[in-house]
């Protein structure tokens, strides 16, 4: 009988009623079964990290509560195990939030296991670490240190598995293998068994961003067609214990599972198709096939595996400074001719109103914006209607937040000192945030789970950090 793994996210964000149509197809089929919501990205864990600096009670998956209330009783009635990266910078917080929202829905009995390991801040500096590739920048200092986390592997969530854990919390690991540890603890594969682990990661691979291998993202009318992307179901993955894989998704949902919808996600983010990376296993995609075996349903076999790499990456995030964005708009009669002088008129004043080290770029949204450069080469040459609907657009950054906030006063300010007709003026700015990747020994790394202890129910604080 083959093991289902159903998708309930793709990212922080995402839709969160995605995973109701994936539990009631997971219950009508009756098979053993994991349902997965990956909600962690490289800039929303450093957004975890700091937001949990101000609130200590913060600092996992914002909407942890709505991805979950809608199918949380279900799955624990049907023993469908699942398994997230919600718990962001704060495992043991979103633990508590899935164990208070199991005893409303009258299952105080749940089971919750938390995986630990990855947050490695305190011994950074003490680490023989190794840049990766072409990774430039230097390891930040102290006080300027937002997050360090290794990408985890399955071993640790596997464990948590043989613990009868329910759910399982973890902040990073690879995504693809919240998928494979279920797999590792159903068919007791092998640590060793590269083939099948290579097939259980590549099962994870093409489920970890949602709806992008059932047509999300992937659609383009006119070249490609995706009918009812407003219902688009998540995907379903059949594994087989020899491996063998079929990408489906839950009948009566919108969007489609065909060869070019998996072909493209199998590929997503693969560095090296014959040596992709991730903690459990080198995967060999070289002579994978792609064959559709009816509406909704493409088989992928071939793929091949090697040893695991000696070293996990690690992800350092840091202060960088202070970033902001203000935007206007001009249209109807000669529009266009005005954006351009607003743009001109910005340009002259921040060269005597900033500091030289203030960076900036202008677009002009519906003449070049996307396509250009920061120099704004495209906007002078480009060609477009004098009358339309255009809006100025400025970036700004600096390391003083200071600066930033007085480059987008200076667009506000065109209201009533620059051209004639501006309008629906949006100012803000943020902290920002410089990432850089290393390795770090797989031996340095103690990577391993828990039985989560709830406190009683109480009351919960309902701020949430924002992720970027």
């Amino acid at each position: 009988m083959s093991f289902l793994l159903g998708s309930g996210a793709g990212f922080s964000g995402d839709r969160t009623d995605a995973a109701v149509a994936v539990v009631a197809e997971l219950i009508k089929r009756q098979q053993p079964s994991a349902l997965v919501f990956e909600t962690l990205g490289e800039r929303t864990l450093a957004a975890a990290h700091r937001a949990m600096r101000d609130d200590p009670e913060s600092g996992f998956e914002p909407l942890l509560d709505e991805l979950l209330a809608p199918v949380l009783r279900d799955c624990l009635d049907h023993d469908i195990k699942i398994l997230g990266n919600f718990g962001a910078a704060n495992p043991s917080g979103a633990c508590q939030v899935i164990a208070d929202l199991a005893t409303q829905l009258g299952r105080g009995d749940v089971c919750i296991a938390q995986v630990h390991g990855d947050d490695i801040r305190q011994q950074l500096h003490s680490l023989d670490l190794q840049r990766w590739e072409a990774e430039r920048l230097e390891l930040p200092s102290d006080d300027s240190l937002i997050s360090a986390n290794v990408y985890l592997g399955a071993k640790a969530l596997a464990e948590a598995l043989a613990m009868q854990a329910n759910v399982v919390v973890t902040g990073r690991v690879a995504d693809p293998a919240l998928f494979l540890a279920p797999l590792m603890h159903h068919f007791d594969w092998r640590w060793d068994d590269w083939d099948r682990l290579a097939c259980g990661m590549m099962a994870g691979h093409l489920a970890e961003c949602g709806a992008q291998v059932s047509g999300g993202y992937f659609a383009d009318p006119g070249f490609k067609d995706v009918p009812g992307l407003a219902t688009v179901g998540y995907p379903i993955i059949e594994v087989e214990q020899d491996g063998s894989l079929i990408i489906t998704k839950p009948a009566n949902t919108g969007g489609y599972v065909t060869e070019q919808t998996v072909k493209e996600q199998l590929l997503y983010e693969v560095h090296d198709p014959a040596n992709y990376l991730t903690p459990d296993v080198t995967v060999d995609l070289s002579h994978a096939e792609v064959r559709q075996l009816s509406s909704n349903r493409v088989a992928v076999t071939g793929i091949r595996g090697k040893s695991a790499p000696e070293r996990l990456k690690t992800t350092v995030c840091y202060e960088g400074g202070w970033q902001g964005e203000a935007e206007i708009s001009y249209a109807g009669p000669n529009a266009l001719a005005r954006a351009q002088l607003a743009a001109q008129v910005l340009r002259e004043r921040l060269i005597f109103r900033a500091p030289a080290e203030l960076r900036t770029r202008l677009d002009i949204i519906g003449l070049a914006s996307v396509f250009d450069s920061d120099s704004g080469e495209l906007q002078r040459s480009a060609s477009a209607s004098a009358s339309g609907d255009y809006r100025l657009r400025l970036a700004a950054e600096h390391s003083e937040r200071r600066w930033v906030a007085r480059a987008t006063q200076e667009l506000l300010a065109l209201y009533c000192a620059g051209p004639a007709g501006g309008g629906g003026v949006r100012r803000q700015f943020q902290r920002r945030v410089f990432t850089a990747s290393y390795l770090v020994k797989r031996c340095d790394v103690n990577a391993h789970a828990t039985l989560f202890e709830a406190s009683p129910l109480g009351e919960r604080r309902s701020e949430r950090y924002v992720a970027n």
